[in-house]
Parts: C-alpha cells; sequence; structure tokens
C-alpha cells in the first residue's frame, strides 16, 4: 500500500514518535505534525509537575518512611498523602500510556500514507465514540478517593503496627509485614497459646456456624410456609400470607431490641412468663451457648417473611401440568417436590440465596444490638457471640488495635468476595440455561 501511495512517508519512524512522547508528553505528537494535541499534552505534563511533583514527592516518601520525627511527623497523614499520590500517578500513568500509544498509532499512518484526521475531526471522533467516558469519568475519579483510596488505607493499616500504644504523632507507625496475619494464624506465646490465634478460631468458627445455621433455618423455615401456603386446600391465603410478611414490615432493630428485652435473664418475659411456668430459668445473656441459640431463633424469625415471600411467588409460577402429569406418573407428594418444587425453586432463587448467606456472614445488627457480641469469654478479646465484623468493630472503637483490625478486614473481605464472585457465577450460569 505504502509503496503505491505517493503520500506515504517511509523513513516516518513510530519509534521515534514513542521515544520522544515518552521523553516528554507531546513531543511524539509534535514529530508527527499534530501540533495541538502535541501542544495539549506538554501543558497537561507541565501542569501535572509544576502543580503536584512536590505533593506526590512527599507523599512518597512518607509512605516510605511514615515519618522520622517522632512527636513532629504524623504517620497517619503520611500514609494518607502517599496513598493519594500512588492514586495520582496511576491517573497520569494512564494518560501517559495514552499518549504514547496515540504518538504511534499517528506515527504508522503517516508511514504507510494514510489520511491523518485534523484536530476538528479527531475532536469530533473523539466526542462521538468516546462520548460515554467523559461522563464515566468523573464519577471513576470519586470512586477512587471514595471508595478505593479508603480500602487502600484499610490494606496498608493491615501491615503496620497501629494500635493504641503507637498513636501518632505521639508514636511513629512501622511496616511490619505479614506480622499481623502471623499473629492470627501461626505465633505461639511462651505460654504455650496466643490469644489472637485462640480468639480467631474461635470467632472465625462460629461465624462460619452461625452463617450456615441461622441462614438455612430462615430458608428453610420460609420454604416450609410457602409450601404450606400454596396447597390448594388452604383457605384465607391473603390473610395468612400478610401475617406471615409482617414481622418483615417491623424495622429489624425495633424487633431485635424487642426481643432482647424479652431475653433478659433477670425481667425478660420469656423466663418470667413462659418458663417459670416449667420452674425454669435459663442464662441467655450470661452463657454463650444459649445466648448464640437466641441469636439464632431471632434471626429466622427476622430473615424468613422475606425467603417466605419469595417462595411463594416462585411456586405460584410452577405450572400445575407438571403435577397433573406426576400424579398420572404415581409419583407421591415428597417425588413431586424433590424433583418438580424443590429444581424449580432453587434454579430461580439460588443466587438471591446465597446472597443471604453472604449477608448473615456479615450481619452485625443483631449481635450488636442484642448483647454487644457479649457475654465474654476468658482469655479472649471478642466476646463469645462476637462473628467477624462485631469483632472487627470492638477491635476499632474499643480496644484501638487498628492494625490488627485492618488484617481481619482484608480476611473478611476476601471471604465475601468469595462469595459474590460464585454468585455471580451462578447467575451467569442460570441465564446461560435453558430449561430446568
Amino acid at each position: 500500500m505504502s509503496a503505491n501511495n505517493p503520500t506515504a512517508r517511509k523513513n516516518h519512524n513510530p519509534k521515534i514518535a514513542m521515544v520522544l512522547s515518552i521523553l516528554l508528553a507531546g513531543l511524539g505528537q509534535l514529530y508527527n505534525r499534530r501540533y495541538v494535541k502535541g501542544i495539549i499534552f506538554i501543558i497537561l505534563e507541565v501542569s501535572f509537575i509544576v502543580t503536584l511533583a512536590e505533593f506526590i514527592n512527599y507523599g512518597i516518601w512518607g509512605i516510605m518512611t511514615l515519618g522520622t520525627l517522632q512527636g513532629t511527623d504524623h504517620s497517619i497523614f503520611l500514609l494518607i498523602y502517599g496513598l493519594i499520590s500512588i492514586i495520582l500517578i496511576a491517573f497520569a500513568l494512564t494518560l501517559y500510556i495514552a499518549n504514547v500509544r496515540d504518538a504511534k498509532k499517528d506515527a504508522i499512518r503517516i508511514r504507510n500514507g494514510e489520511k491523518t484526521p485534523t484536530f476538528k475531526e479527531g475532536v469530533r471522533n473523539v466526542w462521538d465514540t468516546g462520548f460515554p467516558y467523559f461522563f464515566i469519568t468523573p464519577g471513576l475519579i470519586m470512586l477512587a478517593f471514595i471508595v478505593i483510596l479508603p480500602l487502600m488505607f484499610t490494606v496498608a493499616l493491615a501491615f503496620t503496627d497501629y494500635s493504641q500504644y503507637t498513636q501518632p504523632p505521639r508514636a511513629l507507625l512501622s511496616w511490619v509485614g505479614f506480622d499481623n496475619f502471623a499473629r492470627l494464624f501461626f505465633e505461639t506465646g511462651g505460654a504455650g497459646n496466643n490469644i489472637w490465634q485462640d480468639t480467631f478460631i474461635s470467632v472465625f468458627t462460629w461465624t462460619i456456624v452461625w452463617t450456615l445455621v441461622a441462614t438455612t433455618l430462615q430458608i428453610s423455615l420460609g420454604l416450609f410456609l410457602a409450601l404450606l401456603v400454596n396447597d390448594p386446600r388452604i383457605k384465607f391465603k391473603r390473610l395468612i400470607r400478610t401475617i406471615l410478611i409482617l414481622p418483615w414490615a417491623v424495622p429489624a432493630f425495633v424487633t431485635i431490641l424487642v426481643f432482647a428485652a424479652m431475653f433478659n435473664d433477670r425481667f425478660g418475659a420469656i423466663n418470667t412468663d413462659i418458663l417459670a411456668l416449667f420452674n425454669l430459668s435459663i442464662p441467655w445473656l450470661q452463657d454463650p451457648f444459649y445466648t448464640r441459640i437466641a441469636l439464632i431463633m431471632i434471626q429466622t424469625w427476622l430473615g424468613f417473611p422475606f425467603v417466605f415471600a419469595l417462595f411463594t411467588g416462585i411456586l405460584q409460577s410452577i405450572s400445575k401440568d407438571w403435577y397433573e402429569a406426576a400424579e398420572v406418573d404415581g409419583a407421591s407428594r415428597f417425588q413431586k417436590f424433590r424433583n418438580i418444587t424443590l429444581p424449580h425453586v432453587l434454579f430461580a432463587t439460588a443466587p438471591l440465596l446465597i446472597m443471604q448467606y453472604a449477608g448473615n456472614f456479615n450481619n452485625f445488627n443483631i449481635i450488636y444490638l442484642f448483647n454487644e457480641g457479649g457475654p465474654a469469654v476468658r482469655g479472649q478479646n471478642a466476646g463469645g457471640t462476637d462473628i467477624l465484623i462485631s469483632w472487627v468493630y470492638d477491635l476499632t472503637f474499643e480496644l484501638n488495635q487498628y492494625s490488627m483490625a485492618a488484617a481481619i478486614t482484608i480476611i473478611l473481605g476476601l471471604i465475601v468476595t468469595g462469595f459474590a464472585i460464585f454468585q455471580f457465577r451462578r447467575t451467569r450460569a442460570f441465564k446461560e440455561e435453558g430449561n430446568i
């Protein structure tokens, strides 16, 4: 093509354009005779260097050292400045890469003799093809500083020694690597135990048990009640459905506080009015075992109405012809439930049910409002009913163990992310699936 094209410039080298763009943004465009674009890139780079170079230099120094003068340097501020500098550098590198690629692309066009658009044509093309990006960009910038920056800060804290004994600016923070994670998983104290490891194992185990048992019970109860109400022999279905959905209408925090009063060991209605008839009194708020049972029952009460409403809608969409065909084949009630009802319900609601498990895994409200994660457990720095998220809250606002809280938050985030990825994969599988 270039051999037959008189406008082709074989001596125009794209590598030179790339090198010039790397040396200074815009030089490659000037080499390609795209003067307006080149001047814009030069202005952007020079402005970036003049206005932000000193801040970025200070931020990088701060995140590397976390300060050198005790009582003067504030390690937390230096850490934040450093993270902001990293985000700014990421934005700058993105534009720099775009500048280099643009210079190379134009140079190849010139060498092949292709027509290069004028500045006005380039602006029009960018506006036509990049219109969505112009509106997305402000949101992405806000996302970087509102969401990504706090996440980066949390991750960074997990690798420091930030605690009540190292409060800036009275003391300087230090990078400790994976020591915080090692304290949770591997280290053993001098007496043969490690309070962090023991507490983490206990809290993590209870979190898993809580998530599986409480969520499975609320799903099972919701399915059982939906099957009963959907039975054709049941009358007054609308009234029954309204009554069963009422717990969902009351704000959860109100219900939890009411149950906390009902389960109170001294004056609660459970002990004084119900169990007293059998000469029983259970320490609901003093014994971790009974407190956990109470929490599971309360969560089952709070969670089943949503599942009931969800399953009710799904059950009504199942064709009656399937059940009639199954009856002709001599299928029992259990066989119809196992082969028709259950597959159809799970097929339609599995992603939402997975979200129920993920939600209960991080269900802070019920744990904190019922008994603030208590009762206390000897040899641990978490309550007997604390789950990971409530333990993080205690470490942050009561014990001031910020770095350990950040480390646990990372572990918590990875687990929840695994739930989310599994859910998205299942959702995609359902969309691609044809029939049951």
